[in-house]
């Protein structure tokens, strides 16, 4: 397992002290930002899209082009996807882990002036947070060195108010990203008994730990993840010859807003209509069923081999197919989600999407094929005229459909993809990538090529 040096006086995990001071800790990351992130464009030639708000507002409210129960008796047949359901949701945590933009989505904010409250790192910030010194309510106080879970070990720690206590409070919007964190946690605390099984000291067991969950977490996004959404041929191409339009160097990485509020958006367009939490149980609606921002209570628990192709374990359930159609239950947020708004329209996940890309002057779909080198969607594939083009986060959803067969992203959104999430680890110098980039997981697993069903397999154990 990855090494993390220390001189950090030890103490025994039995007291109520931390481990060890963390400001130091590889993972820690002494470069950490001391302001907010910056996002930045990762093709600052082009010009921005200009579209009709009101436009954006009809394509994606209810009835809209974005709508699938419009659609959805004439294609429910054919709906899924060939990769599980639980993928999308693995990519969500991803986002959160790198982004956090708490700009409001009607605008007012300059692109120039929005911050990243996340470093912009596969780093597991959105669990870790500051570590048992800087957040000591998430860990353990009696054993510094894990993290708290819930009283039953299913659902994370939380205050009397029934808030969590947890490094990300988005990932506890829903039942899929609530139980996936939960997951991390007990994979972090597995592998601490796996370190102290081989005689780690106390005074290095959570630092080892962190970065051997972290270059697992990062692995899985490389070799498991970036595979399945844009393909293996062209992941292999970016991390053999690196970034075309992304390549920041050591501790440059910035957040591009094609990517944020548009490629990386992707996944609300793999949304099933309904899931089925454990075999035989009845199929509900991701909002208002599954929200979260409550206690978990044992009736209402995920089984992740619903979501995910686990050995041993029938074939999970599916994603939705990419078709730049939202589910119902997505078009028609909950309040829990979106909090009170002045307009019903901004209840539609699609409308904030499409907004989102035109208050921060994202260019054209087709203005970025072209400069890519990717002959654009035409007319018919889209299903929409555009007066001057196609908004970024839709055109990539249809380009997925039409380039990509609905199961993973075209031209344009794979190439901006790939390059960020690479990019991100390639200017991360505590990454695997940059540390040691041949080195391959430890952790065992039950076939060839380490994969998140390995990871979650070691949660299972865990949790028992």
């Amino acid at each position: 397992m990855p090494e993390a040096s220390t001189t950090a006086p030890r103490h025994s995990h039995g007291s109520h002290l931390a481990a060890r001071d963390h400001c130091l800790s590889a993972v820690r990351a002494v470069d950490r930002p001391t302001g907010a992130a910056r996002y930045g464009r990762m093709f600052p030639g082009l010009d921005p899209l200009r579209t009709d708000p009101g436009l954006l507002m009809r394509a994606g409210g209810d009835g809209g082009i974005c709508d699938a129960a419009a659609v959805r008796d004439e294609v429910a047949a054919g709906d899924d996807a060939t990769e599980a359901a639980g993928w999308p949701f693995f990519g969500q945590l991803i986002a959160h882990d790198i982004t956090a933009d708490r700009s409001p989505i009607a605008g007012g904010v300059s692109s120039e002036a929005l911050r990243n409250a996340r470093a912009p790192k596969l780093n597991l910030e959105m669990a870790y947070s500051d570590g048992p010194i800087g957040s000591p309510y998430l860990f353990d106080l009696a054993d510094p060195a894990k993290f708290l879970l819930g009283p039953d070990g299913g659902d994370v720690p939380r205050n009397q108010q029934g808030v969590a206590l947890i490094g990300d409070p988005r990932n506890d919007v829903h039942l899929f990203s609530l139980t996936l964190h939960v997951a991390l946690l007990h994979a972090h605390n597995r592998i601490v008994d796996l370190l102290r099984d081989e005689g780690v000291s106390e005074a290095e067991v959570f630092d080892r730990a962190r970065i051997t969950l972290t270059w697992h977490y990062q692995w899985i996004v490389v070799h498991d993840f970036l595979p399945r959404l844009v393909g293996a041929p062209l992941t292999e191409q970016v991390l053999a010859e690196g970034g075309r339009w992304y390549a920041p160097g050591p501790l440059e990485a910035y957040i591009p807003l094609e990517f944020a509020d548009a490629a990386y958006r992707y996944g609300h367009g793999q949304i099933r209509h309904t899931y089925r939490l454990v075999e035989g149980g009845p199929a509900v609606p991701l909002f208002p069923d599954l929200v979260g921002f409550r206690p978990l209570s044992a009736d209402r628990r995920l089984d992740l081999s619903q979501v995910f192709d686990i050995p041993g374990h029938p074939p999970a359930q599916r994603a939705k197919r990419l078709d730049g159609r939202l589910a119902a239950s997505l078009i028609g947020l909950p309040e829990q989600v979106t909090g009170a708004v002045d307009n019903n329209s901004y209840r539609s996940l699609a409308v904030r999407d499409l907004l989102r890309g035109e208050t921060t002057g994202l260019p054209s779909g087709e203005a970025i094929a072209r400069l890519v080198g990717a002959a654009p969607l035409t007319s018919d594939e889209l299903e929409q005229a555009w007066p001057h083009g196609t908004p970024l986060w839709f055109y990539i959803l249809k380009e997925a459909e039409h380039r990509g067969d609905g199961d993973r992203l075209g031209p344009v959104g794979g190439q901006i993809v790939a390059e960020v999430l690479i990019g991100l680890l390639r200017a991360d110098p505590a990454s695997y990538l940059s540390l040691e980039s041949d080195w391959e997981p430890t952790v065992p697993a039950a076939r060839p090529g380490f994969g998140l069903a390995d990871l979650l397999a070691i949660t299972a154990a865990a949790a028992r």
